[in-house]
């Protein structure tokens, strides 16, 4: 029998998802609110990640924006948007690998802005790390996804494991005003055996919080469906998220994908499911594109704009309407009980084609 961490009864969380859902109705699809804006700083990687989303690779594509322009943006939403309630969020490809990476940040940070980072964490020498710190980045989540030979096989890329360990002990002994130090785990077929040895091992670090999600069917993570978990699979995922959320000083959570149910709502992390795409959350791609969660795949109806020929601005408050109506309840949606919570799950997991969720949790973990 599970325990509860939220300390919250099932009829409460059903009437806190209630509000939510009119909240979402009433407010957020009418007047959305910018709080997370992603920039794609570069699709260039250094790593080769079977599951990438964004089926990144060693080389950028032509057209990525240039400093002057990626600076012009910032300028804008500072100038448009209450920046003391906004969230930037830098990610790639490996976004260390833009070689003005700094001059960007730093002028974010001149400018007001409060950003975190993803990355793989490693290029993050000790000097790196504190450069990072100096440049206002307030919180990071490094990509370990797995142990040491798991980690190298699933990203491809001989040494990776070592260095991004290293990355994460580095950005620790840097410090303040680095706040959150995270790691990330995708879980698959190959490594869900050692979440308790990972554990293990992370904890010793001194991270504040493991995200551990599951290997989601977007990008050239649709080309190895052998390493997709079963059903048994996510339940033995949510069962140890659930009971070594709390067990030590390092949370265990689950991330913001997928409406996972009543019982397991606000228990596996520390909100109810909404897809933020385009209500809270925009973002601008490495060549200018406007759109929604980069986890989305890159379709031309989901483009909203481009910043080189669109006011940003403008596109964020008066399009994004495949984001902000709703027409998902058709297919196996149309009917199920759970559509008012769920509202037709994930974005960045639904099937444009076929119109219906590539991964629903329904008849998985509820």
């Amino acid at each position: 029998m599970r325990g509860c961490n939220s300390g919250l009864s099932n009829q409460t969380k059903i009437s806190h998802m209630n509000q939510l859902r009119d909240y979402r109705e009433q407010v957020l699809r009418p007047t959305p609110i910018l709080a997370m804006l992603f920039f794609e700083l570069t699709a260039l990687c250094n790593e080769r990640c079977l599951h990438c989303g964004s089926s990144c690779i060693g080389k950028a594509p032509e057209g990525e924006l240039t400093t002057a322009e990626f600076k012009g943006i910032l300028d804008q939403v500072k100038r448009d948007f209450d920046i003391t309630d906004l969230q930037l969020c830098i990610t790639g490809g490996e976004p260390l690998l833009r070689k003005d990476f700094f001059e960007i940040m730093e002028y974010a940070r001149d400018l007001g802005f409060l950003w975190g980072m993803t990355s793989n964490g490693s290029l993050i020498t000790k000097e790196m790390a504190i450069r990072l710190r100096d440049s206002g980045m307030k919180t990071i989540s490094i990509s370990v996804d797995g142990l040491r030979e798991n980690h190298e096989w699933f990203r491809r890329t001989p040494g990776s494991y070592d260095r991004s360990i290293q990355g994460v002990k580095n950005l620790l002994e840097a410090g303040a005003p680095i706040q959150h130090v995270q790691i990330t785990t995708v879980v698959n077929r190959r490594n869900i055996d050692e979440l308790d040895a990972m554990y293990e091992e992370f904890s010793k670090l001194g991270i504040r919080s493991w995200r551990v999600i599951n290997m989601e069917p977007i990008g050239r993570a649709k080309e190895i469906p052998e390493l997709m978990l079963t059903p048994e699979e996510y339940q033995r995922i949510f069962d140890f998220i659930w009971k070594m959320r709390f067990a030590g000083p390092m949370e265990v959570c689950y991330g913001c994908s997928h409406y996972l149910g009543v019982e397991l709502e606000r228990e596996v992390r520390p909100w109810y499911f909404l897809c933020n795409a385009g209500i809270y959350t925009a973002s601008i791609t490495s060549t200018g594109d406007i759109t929604a969660c980069l986890d989305i795949e890159r379709r031309p109806e989901l483009t909203q704009g481009n910043v080189r020929k669109d006011d940003f601005t403008e596109v964020w408050k008066n399009r994004f309407e495949i984001y902000r109506t709703d027409w998902r309840k058709t297919g196996p949606c149309e009917q199920c009980e759970y559509y008012e919570h769920c509202a037709g799950d994930s974005f960045h997991t639904w099937n444009f084609d076929e119109m219906k969720p590539e991964l629903c949790m329904k008849g998985i973990l509820f």
